[in-house]
């Protein structure tokens, strides 16, 4: 496996900021963090500083219809990524499949075992400009039938990397040298979630160069949150940060309205608590 990356510890700092922030002036300022479509900034009282975003077992989906209206309904825009992000051609999958690490280290779409509710992933894409190769973002929601099949899966990410430090992504992009970063609960480990994964690797097209490739997976309750990002060439390490942080965020924002929806005791409600003021592969 490659070393310890400084993007990938970048990222950490980020998700570690987006637990612990509050009041306003924070990160909503930044550039291509997306501003809050209603409420006031949260206070202390309002964002305690060690108290994880979450989804109670007793207020998540229980059934397969109630599952795909929860996905659907999250709110994830191309901005929540950084200024210049559009939508991808396919956008969503069907949320009846996802994608599934094979024995021979290939990814593939499959049906949804029987412990799984919905799992819907969202692509987007920074374009190719001024010399530089475009970025693409994957964001995923999965809903699983209860918190222990969603332990269980983040697990299993846990120990793809081990299983396959390269992987087959499709017939012309793979991902090599993966490093893989658990922090437990109450270690030192964000509070954007119950529990969270990291993943760092190069990304590779057929006969390309080598690209940095990002993975970032969080559970809160019984749902699973998980995001990729592919770097296009002609980026500064600085710039390669960047992306990294900026696809935290992006999953901040929508582990908030997770964690939102859950304490408003409905999984339509999008207003009972305002946006984040901070920040935050295969698919999964």
């Amino acid at each position: 496996m490659s070393g310890w990356r400084p993007v990938l510890a970048s990222a950490a700092g980020v998700l570690l900021l987006a637990g612990c922030s509050s009041g306003s002036g924070d990160e909503p300022k930044a550039q291509g963090t997306p501003e809050k479509s209603s409420g006031a900034s949260p206070s202390a009282s309002e964002s305690p500083v060690n108290e994880p975003y979450s989804l109670a077992e007793n207020r998540a989906p229980r059934t397969r219809a109630e599952a795909v209206e929860f996905v659907r309904e999250l709110d994830v825009r191309p901005d929540y990524f950084g200024t210049g992000y559009r939508k991808r051609d396919p956008f969503e999958s069907d949320p009846a499949e996802w994608a599934v690490l094979g024995d021979d280290c290939l990814w593939r779409r499959e049906t949804l075992p029987g412990t799984v509710l919905a799992s819907l992933t969202r692509a987007f894409e920074l374009p190719a400009k001024d010399g530089k190769g475009p970025v693409y973002v994957s964001l995923t929601v999965t809903v699983h039938q209860d918190v222990v099949a969603a332990r269980r899966d983040m697990a299993g990410s846990l120990e793809e990397a081990l299983r396959c430090p390269e992987q087959q992504l499709n017939a012309t992009d793979r991902v090599r040298g993966l490093y893989s970063r658990v922090d437990a609960f109450a270690d030192a480990r964000s509070v954007i979630s119950d529990d969270d994964l990291t993943e760092t690797g190069d990304w590779l097209t057929e006969g390309g160069t080598a690209h940095p490739f990002d993975w970032s997976k969080f559970r809160l309750g019984p749902v699973t949150v998980a995001a990729t990002a592919r770097h296009g060439s002609g980026r500064s390490k600085a710039e390669d940060s960047t992306v990294t942080t900026d696809m935290a965020k992006g999953v901040s924002f929508v582990a908030a309205d997770i964690d939102r929806q859950g304490k408003a005791g409905d999984t339509g409600d999008a207003s009972a608590t305002p946006e984040p003021t901070g920040t935050k592969g295969a698919g999964q």
